[in-house]
């Protein structure tokens, strides 16, 4: 899987996850910037991540991650 297309699914999960169509994702993009990512929604997309990608993340892994930057870098650091 390359890079272009971890980002490609993410985004979409991300639609998917938050019901808004048109969001494009950015390096800096956080919880603050999506109303509709309260505490559920963000359960909600981790293990929609985890299923989608098949990976695992570790307690420590998802405190550490600031913005979805941080959270493509570690999902291409489990895949790539």
């Amino acid at each position: 899987m390359r890079k272009d297309d971890i980002r490609t699914k993410v985004q979409a999960i991300l639609r998917e996850v938050f019901e808004k169509k048109d969001l494009e994702i950015h390096n800096e993009l956080n919880a603050e910037d999506i109303e509709e990512w309260d505490s559920f929604a963000h359960l909600n997309l981790i293990m929609t991540l985890e299923q989608e990608f098949n990976v695992n993340f570790a307690l420590g892994e998802l405190q550490d991650m600031k913005n979805i930057g941080d959270l493509l870098c570690l999902l291409e650091d489990k895949l790539l």
